[in-house]
Order: C-alpha cells, then sequence, then structure tokens
C-alpha cells in the first residue's frame, strides 16, 4: 500500500475549515429564494382575473341592458375599478391581510407600506396584492347588475366607496385574513369567493333592487337585452378568466391548480347545457342568453367548491346550478316582485351560497373530493360562515342605501330612466348624434 500524501491533502482540507463557518451561517439566515414558476403564473392568473371585469363583465352586463343604458353600465364596470384598487392600495388590502384581530385587519400596511416580501409560495407579494385586487374590483361590480338603468352614476360611485370597507374587507379577512371564520374547527373552505365574493354580492344586489324599487314598467313592460351576441362575448371572456381566478387561488403552479382548473370548467359546460335543457321543456325554443346565464351561475357555483371537489362533484354542483338558479330567477322576480334587473341574487348568491355549504359533502372522498374528513362538521362550519355573512351583507348594505339616499340620492327621475343614462347622464351618445348631424 502506497504511503498518504499529506502535502497532497493539506490544501483541500484547508479550504474546507476556512470555508464551513461561512457554509453554516448562509444555511441559517438563507431566505426562501423566489419561485420564477409560481410567479409566472400567478402573474398570469392576475391578468385573467381582471380581464374578466374588464371587459368581461362589462359587456355581459352591457349586452343585456337596452342600447341607451350600453354605455352607462361600461362606465360603472371600468370607474368601480379605478375606485377599488386605489382604495385597495390606501387601507383595503392592510385591513384585509394585515393583524391577527379575529374581525379586522390592522394599518400595518396602509399605503402597501412594508410590502414587497415572498408570500408562502415563493412569488411576490406585490404579485399577491394585486390578484387579491382583482377580487376587491369584481365583486362590486357584480352587485351593478341589480339596479342597471335606474340609479344615478353617483349612488355607484358613493356605494363603491363605502360597501367595499364596510361589507367586503370584513368577510374577506374573516374567510382569507385569519378572521374568526378560518379559525372554526374544522376552518371555512373558501378557495375562491363563494363566501366573500357570491354571497356577499348576491344578498346586497337583492337588498338594493328591493329599496331602490323597480324599473318603470316592471314586471311587464321590460324589453330583451339589446345585444345577445355581446352577452355572449363577455360571458365567453367570464368563462376564460374564472379559470385564472379559481386555479390562481391555489397560489401555485402545481397539481391542485390543474384539478382547479378542470373542476371549475367542467361545473360551466355543465351547467350551461342544464340551464339550456329546461329552458327547451319550458319554452319551446333556446335562445343564446339562458345557456350563457346557466354557464354563470356554474362558475359561481364551483367557485368556493373548487379547491376540494373532483369531476364528479363539479358535474353535481353544474347540474343543480343550471336548475336551481334557473328556477330561482323566476321566484325572485315573479314571486317576490322584486326587480333584480340582470338576476344577480338568483345567479352569484343563489350559486355561490350552494355551492359553499355542499362543498362539506361534495368534497368528501365519497364523491371523489379530496379535502373534507369529517362532513358533519364541516356542514356546521359552512353553514354558520354563510348565515353571518349574509346577516352582515343585509344589514351592511341596508345602510349603506340610506346614507346614499340622504346624501347624492339613489335614484334617476322618471324622465331621465325613461330617455336612458347614455344620453342623459353621459356625454358620448349626445356628442356621436351632434358629429353624425354635422355630416
Amino acid at each position: 500500500m502506497s504511503p498518504i500524501n499529506l502535502r497532497a491533502l493539506t490544501v483541500p482540507v484547508l479550504l474546507l475549515l476556512i470555508s464551513a463557518p461561512a457554509v453554516l451561517a448562509q444555511g441559517e439566515d438563507a431566505t426562501p429564494a423566489l419561485d420564477s414558476g409560481n410567479t409566472a403564473w400567478m402573474m398570469t392568473a392576475t391578468v385573467l382575473a381582471l380581464f374578466m371585469t374588464l371587459p368581461g363583465l362589462a359587456l355581459f352586463y352591457g349586452g343585456r341592458v337596452r342600447s341607451r343604458n350600453f354605455l352607462s353600465v361600461l362606465m360603472h364596470c371600468f370607474v368601480i375599478a379605478g375606485v377599488a384598487s386605489i382604495l385597495w392600495v390606501v387601507c383595503l388590502y392592510s385591513l384585509t391581510f394585515s393583524g391577527s384581530n379575529r374581525w379586522l385587519g390592522d394599518m400595518k400596511n396602509h399605503f402597501l407600506n412594508g410590502v414587497g416580501g415572498l408570500t408562502a409560495t415563493n412569488y411576490p407579494e406585490p404579485t399577491f396584492v394585486i390578484f387579491q385586487m382583482t377580487f376587491a374590483i369584481i365583486t362590486p361590480a357584480i352587485v351593478i347588475g341589480a339596479f342597471v338603468e335606474r340609479i344615478k352614476f353617483r349612488a355607484v360611485l358613493l356605494f363603491t366607496v363605502l360597501w367595499l370597507p364596510i361589507v367586503y374587507v370584513p368577510v374577506a379577512h374573516w374567510v382569507w385574513g385569519g378572521g374568526w371564520m378560518a379559525l372554526l374547527e374544522p376552518t371555512t373552505r373558501d378557495l375562491a369567493g363563494g363566501i366573500v365574493v357570491h354571497t356577499t354580492a348576491g344578498l346586497s344586489a337583492l337588498v338594493i333592487a328591493w329599496m331602490i324599487g323597480p324599473r318603470i314598467g316592471f314586471p311587464k313592460d321590460l324589453h330583451p337585452p339589446h345585444s345577445p351576441g355581446m352577452v355572449m362575448i363577455g360571458a365567453s371572456m367570464l368563462w376564460v378568466g374564472w379559470l385564472g381566478l379559481n386555479a390562481g387561488s391555489q397560489h401555485s403552479a402545481n397539481q391542485a391548480a390543474g384539478m382547479t382548473m378542470l373542476v371549475t370548467h367542467i361545473a360551466a359546460a355543465t351547467a350551461c347545457l342544464t340551464w339550456m335543457t329546461i329552458e327547451r321543456l319550458k319554452a319551446g325554443k333556446v335562445g343564446l342568453v339562458g345557456p350563457v346565464t346557466g354557464m354563470v351561475a356554474g362558475l359561481a357555483t364551483i367557485t368556493p367548491a373548487s379547491g376540494d371537489v373532483g369531476p364528479m362533484g363539479a358535474l353535481i354542483l353544474g347540474f343543480l346550478a343550471g336548475s336551481v338558479c334557473y328556477f330561482a330567477c323566476g321566484i325572485v322576480k315573479d314571486k317576490l316582485g322584486i326587480d333584480d334587473t340582470l338576476n344577480v341574487f338568483a345567479v352569484h348568491g343563489v350559486g355561490g351560497m350552494m355551492g359553499t355549504i355542499l362543498v362539506a359533502v361534495l368534497g368528501t372522498s365519497t364523491f371523489g373530493g379530496h379535502g373534507v374528513e369529517n362532513m358533519g362538521a364541516q356542514l356546521k362550519t359552512q353553514s354558520i360562515a354563510v348565515g353571518a355573512t349574509a346577516v352582515w351583507s343585509v344589514l351592511g348594505t341596508a345602510l349603506i342605501v340610506m346614507i346614499i339616499k340622504s346624501t347624492t340620492g339613489l335614484r334617476v327621475s322618471e324622465d331621465n330612466e325613461i330617455k336612458g343614462h347614455d344620453p342623459t347622464a353621459h356625454a358620448e351618445m349626445l356628442a356621436v348624434r351632434e358629429a353624425c348631424a354635422r355630416l
């Protein structure tokens, strides 16, 4: 056996001894590395989620009103996006996601102070801020479908400014910000907004539609959508964008996000065909707006459950959305006599609450789910969360409407309602007509 060359070993050993403390220190103080895959996915999901409102929801709603009110609906959605974005930066993000209070966050991150690190799944917190901002944008925009064609533009602005901090932010904190609903045992399950978005928006829409009163001529002298094709185009944008909203709520580019995207699509397709079939059986014909509305109902219903159900659960939720929400539209307008213009409560409220509660059943392994272990306990948690949110939304919205009535006023004059919002509240239509007259 040849003798060991001590001189040859000296240099490597010395280098190891010198570098060891630095390596150990680096291991102790190392910060998580940015995950480029998750970052790219969350930025994509954010774009898709904003695409839902601008221009998706704007066109979906705009095509369903009379042509004389089309621009006003676009104006509502566009300006709400601006107002919600600024409020989110100033204080609403902080009140939703900062602090450990059970009821409301604190002002630690006002004006996004201190925001700049990485999230738990290693993508930038500013990306999380804007992703969550898209939820704060679309939720009050959904509500406007209940009172289009008869509300003052100033009232829409004031409603947004008041409704986000009074109704939306507390509920979002309760569910997603570590509030009392998140602390229930088992915890409340709402992946992408069945409680936070659709229950709040649906109940608020019902309240404000009742308090503002019906349109002139309701229910006998109403006009069909002025552009069903535009309704379909807007709804198609919602369908595409919703995949990013739900799957993005997994906050990772992983298998869970893929399954969430799949079940979201399945539920939308099933609800579309279910609504179409019922319409054919009852009316003898099928219009374009019906299946499109059914698709949106399917998306609203699967949203809270999309992180827990499998394909079987998605099929069931889609069928229930297409049928239950269909008949809910008639109950609200014909039985209750409430002119919820674009069926916000029946589609979003009923669908969102139904999906939130049924996740306790369809999220179990019996139905191919993977998130719920104790159906009875989960059902109790989901019911408490939905009930508390419903009460809070009704009371908060009623208070807001009373404030608006006593300040800016809520409803346009009868003459302006007949003429339409576009020529009376916004200048574009008159400008176009004057330009055409000069040609």
